[in-house]
């Protein structure tokens, strides 16, 4: 043996290990099929991760366990290789996702019986959207075609609504955490009617990420109505079924939430039609002209009715228009809203463009 060579404890050898470990493979992703699915204690989870020739052992703590799983399931994890103090290599794992279709279907209708079987998608539960809404709050990647065509279709029907948009991932491993994220600062933070959450179409992984166990209870949580556009109509999440109002697409959630404005032009229009109507039909009656009093007093209530309808209706179109929320100083970003990130700042008059040199919370 080299008198050079370093000496080390057990102990401290494996430290090294897994230092060296850490730092080479930080938050690896690594693809297999589940096998010896078990939970001991009813607190920690053990499987092994194979796929033809290898396995690897996993291991997390039974309440990061957001998806359920079971031997056979292909699915994707990361985690932090380790050796345990006994010397036997293992993944810990921080997150996991089902890959293929299968699997997610399997994933799926297991959880979902569980949390119906909790009553957390039970008719009772569900609000409406507020009469009075004026401000909502969205979460969604405004990089998405799904939230252009959101934006595009609410200021087409009527506008007029203060929107609040939390950008997030919508796919990937990341994207729960961040979704649950956007939602807890809604709930304790912003004064919103609703919650829209929305993403265009997708694979079967990439809407995956809406069957988290801990995404699907925060939306059920919600002191706020939620209201969800997620992919196509054919496509059914979990989030979907929690949430208060269940939406076929983005575009559709902004026509859920939005008179249409030309149908609302033609009713006045039709309303005073009626009214004039009322006045010729009145005028010409006998019946009317020998109780003339009474009917022109009937008349002139329906005309200044009708005249404060018309004024209010004419008073939210002009409130629709984006240009006089500029007007007051406002401004619109939108691009990447991360550090290095290229932005586009509308007012008024000016467009500017800029990039962003740090992101943090708002607290």
């Amino acid at each position: 043996m080299s008198s050079d060579s370093p000496v080390f404890t057990v102990s401290q050898f494996l430290a090294v290990c897994n230092e060296t470990l850490e730092y080479s493979f930080s938050g690896v992703k690594v693809v297999g099929e589940v096998s010896g699915f078990k939970v001991n204690q009813g607190k920690w989870v053990f499987f092994d991760l194979k796929d033809e020739e290898s396995s690897v052992s996993c291991f997390l703590p039974v309440f990061q366990l957001r998806m359920p799983i079971e031997d056979g399931m292909k699915i994707a994890v990361k985690g932090l290789p380790k050796v345990t103090k006994w010397g036997k290599f293992s993944l810990t794992v921080m997150q996991m996702a089902p890959i293929g279709e299968g699997s997610i279907k399997k994933s799926f209708e297991l959880l979902k019986k569980k949390l119906t079987a909790e009553g957390l998608f039970d008719a009772s539960r569900k609000r409406g959207i507020p009469d009075d809404l004026s401000r909502i709050g969205v979460i969604s990647s405004t990089q998405a075609a799904g939230y252009a065509d959101f934006c595009k279709i609410l200021n087409a029907r009527w506008g007029g609504l203060e929107v609040l948009t939390a950008h997030t991932q919508v796919q990937g491993m990341e994207a729960a955490d961040q979704i649950i994220r956007a939602l807890k600062y809604f709930n304790e933070h912003e004064d919103v009617g609703i919650i829209a959450i929305i993403r265009g179409g997708g694979s079967a992984d990439d809407l995956s990420v809406f069957n988290d166990e801990k995404l699907v209870r925060e939306i059920a949580a919600s002191r706020i109505p939620v209201i969800t556009g997620i992919g196509h109509e054919v496509d059914e999440s979990l989030a979907d079924l929690a949430a208060d109002i269940r939406a076929s697409t983005p575009s559709n959630v902004a026509e859920m939430l939005t008179p249409d404005k030309r149908a609302e032009i033609s009713r006045v229009r039709s309303l005073v039609s009626s009214v004039y109507t009322k006045i010729v039909d009145g005028i010409s009656s006998a019946a009317a002209l020998a109780d003339f009093k009474d009917v022109g007093s009937k008349i002139l209530q329906e005309i200044e009715r009708s005249c404060r309808d018309i004024e209010a209706k004419k008073k939210m179109l002009m409130a629709a228009n984006p240009d006089n929320t500029l007007k007051r100083g406002y401004a619109i970003v939108s691009g990447e809203l991360s550090p290095g990130g290229a932005v586009k700042i509308t007012t008024y008059d000016k467009i500017a463009e800029a990039n962003v040199k740090n992101i943090k919370e708002r607290r």
